[in-house]
């Protein structure tokens, strides 16, 4: 831990991923949270309709705001994440998307990783960049370059503490201290390591966003994103976030950080860019999440445990020419997978097949309990060959800049019997 500790839970992580955010329906009894499929809500009179709406006070309105079943499951992540708010979303890529409405005007920049997953680069390096909002990526693998990039404009910088396809893991601390110095909120992308693994508001960060659609959900069968802060960043300490300290005309001049205190990034996320943007998460899609939370530390012990055996197993595979785990000893991110993951190095690797492009093909169309798709997270265990699929229009020299060369295949190892993990990759490769 680090010097941000703060008082002990009342409760343990098991606990909170079952009950945060939840209590017994108080009309009708149910233990389960209802799915509370409505639109909007009733006012008790002319005054608390009044109240609702100027952020008097606190309660629902429209559905696309705020939902009493998706309420919970912001609740709950926020526990899980130690943090101090939270809102949930339609996807992890909306969630991103909310986060820079919130912080950034035309001609704003910011800085990510170049280790981030490749839907989010290019949401940031294409289509934001559209909006007249600049991205400029950075190997911060190395956090001297990041320091060396920073500069007054930049208004967050953004990374994954494990990186999709999870072979880098970041200094979580190191960066932090540099959002610290220029006075902007570290964002963290914690999708594949979930909070069971990682908290990285015990390591500084300011921001935690999740894709839910992965290991939060866990089932691969909703689509959900969610971002949390910690409570912690000073607003204040320079003129560089008008949206938060500034008063909003929309809301008679309120300024959120002074109203709202240490939920105020939460706050103005929800009543603005929410309100205006509209990527809801429906009532049904949260209930979806919550049943997955309830398991996720379980499923995540499961996970890595597994994980772990397998990337050992293909490490010694004559098959196979190189394996991408931190949690193997001689990845070069294996001291600070032990120092921020100790519990695990997630689920999600990369592998080098023996063979290149046709051996990749063949081992994707011969795996039995493998699913061939595009996604991790799921409780099945899931493959793809990215140059075969999703970089497939791309020339081999851009392959292997992407780090989705021929040989590549990525996998998202899920809770199966270990034994059957292993036979499965096993007759696949000796085919190749």
């Amino acid at each position: 831990m680090n010097e941000t500790e703060k008082e002990p839970e009342p409760y343990g992580f098991a606990t909170l991923a079952v009950h945060a955010g939840a209590r017994p329906d108080p009309t009708t009894g149910a233990r389960s949270t209802p799915i509370f499929q409505t639109n909007a809500y009733v006012f008790q009179d002319a005054d608390h309709a009044a109240e609702l709406f100027n952020l008097q006070t606190f309660g629902f309105i429209y559905s696309r705001l705020t939902n009493p079943t998706v309420s919970v499951l912001e609740e709950r992540v926020c526990a899980l994440e130690n943090g101090r708010g939270a809102v949930a979303c339609a996807t992890g890529h909306a969630a991103q998307f909310l986060i820079a409405a919130t912080l950034l005007d035309v001609g704003d920049e910011f800085i990510a990783s170049n280790n981030l997953y490749g839907g989010s680069i290019t949401q940031f390096g294409v289509s934001f960049k559209k909006l007249g909002w600049n991205c400029n990526f950075v190997d911060m693998t190395d956090p001297d370059k990041l320091r060396a990039a920073m500069n007054d404009k930049i208004k967050f910088i953004f990374c994954e503490i494990l990186a999709n396809p999870g072979g880098v893991v970041l200094d979580l601390a190191a960066l932090a201290e540099i959002a610290k110095e220029w006075g902007v909120p570290l964002v963290v992308d914690n999708t594949l390591a979930t909070p069971y693994l990682c908290r990285p508001f015990d390591w500084g960060a300011d921001i935690v966003v999740h894709s839910a659609t992965k290991y939060i959900g866990g089932h691969g069968n909703t689509m959900a994103g969610v971002v949390a802060e910690s409570g912690r960043f000073d607003w204040y300490q320079s003129d560089k976030f008008p949206s938060m300290t500034q008063p909003d005309p929309a809301y008679h001049g309120l300024t959120f950080a002074e109203t709202f205190g240490d939920f105020g990034f939460s706050m103005k996320m929800r009543a603005v860019a929410l309100r205006d943007f509209g990527p809801t998460l429906s009532a049904q899609a949260a209930w979806n999440v919550l049943q997955g939370v309830e398991t996720l530390p379980l499923r995540m012990e499961r996970h890595c445990a597994n994980a772990q055996a397998v990337a050992e197993f293909l490490s010694e595979h004559p098959k196979v020419a190189w394996v991408s785990y931190a949690g193997l000893p001689d990845s070069p991110y294996h001291e600070l997978a032990n120092k921020y993951l100790p519990k695990g190095a997630g689920a999600v690797f990369t592998f080098g097949v023996k063979g290149g492009f046709a051996a990749g093909e063949t081992v994707v169309n011969t795996v039995d309990i493998f699913s061939h798709l595009a996604n991790v997270g799921d409780t099945r265990s899931l493959i793809i060959h990215p140059a075969s699929t999703t970089h497939r229009q791309l020339t081999p020299e851009q392959r292997d800049a992407a780090g989705a060369g021929e040989d590549v295949i990525r996998l998202s190892i899920g809770i199966e019997t270990l034994e059957d993990i292993i036979a499965d990759l096993d007759q696949a490769l000796a085919q190749t």
